[in-house]
């Protein structure tokens, strides 16, 4: 078959050689179609898996700062040991608390307030992301097993944190977890009105 027998399909053509509006409709149409696909495929992502949230206060530092927005995942999350989680608790109403998970359901956690160290089910924990060593007790007497669905939660500026060793938070209800933390997506200005760009992104470090 050589070239000339090849059967080419022409698009009708009005007269003038504009298409007709009927194509123009369907190409409006499809248009419209793939902006209300991609508006509800991010609505369902924002809402069930994953969203930004802003950080208030200095409890996390020096792993988050005040003012920085990171993005949380929800979907089918499980709190493990050394996450950063989004949580609320009844002693705070509707207000987040963003707080990391030292212990979940069954680990036995003790703090030694003399030099600084938390331990969990009996090993001292290496915790090279924490501001300064544990030595406010808060009201905390330990050792405490943390109850079956719940979890233990501390600040990472330990001092400047109030977490589970305060009976108004206490161990936290699994199910008062909203997501983890996964990585800083704006870093908060600091004191000059500066925002630290070096601060973008994972805030396991890297880990």
């Amino acid at each position: 078959m050589d070239e000339n027998d090849v059967v080419r399909e022409i698009p009708p053509q009005s007269s003038d050689g504009r298409k007709p509006a009927s194509g123009t409709r369907m190409e409006l149409y499809d248009w419209l179609q793939c902006v209300v696909t991609a508006v509800v495929f991010g609505i369902l992502i924002f809402v069930f898996i994953g969203r930004t949230i802003g950080v208030d206060g200095r409890s996390m530092l020096q792993t988050l700062h005040h003012e920085d927005r990171v993005i949380m995942w929800s979907l089918f999350y499980k709190p493990a040991r050394g996450d950063i989680v989004i949580i609320r608790t009844s002693s705070y109403g509707d207000k987040p608390l963003v707080k990391r998970i030292i212990a979940v359901g069954g680990d036995t956690v003790d703090i030694n307030f003399e030099t600084g160290d938390v331990s969990v089910n009996g090993a001292v924990l290496d915790e090279n992301y924490i501001n300064e060593p544990t030595r406010k007790e808060l009201d905390f007497k330990g050792p405490v097993v943390v109850p079956e669905g719940h979890i233990f939660v501390l600040g990472d500026n330990r001092n400047e944190s109030l977490d589970s060793r305060s009976s108004s938070v206490g161990f936290v209800d699994a199910r008062n977890v909203l997501g983890k933390v996964l990585i800083v997506v704006v870093p908060g200005k600091n004191e000059f009105g500066l925002r630290d760009w070096s601060r973008l992104g994972s805030v396991y470090g890297g880990g």
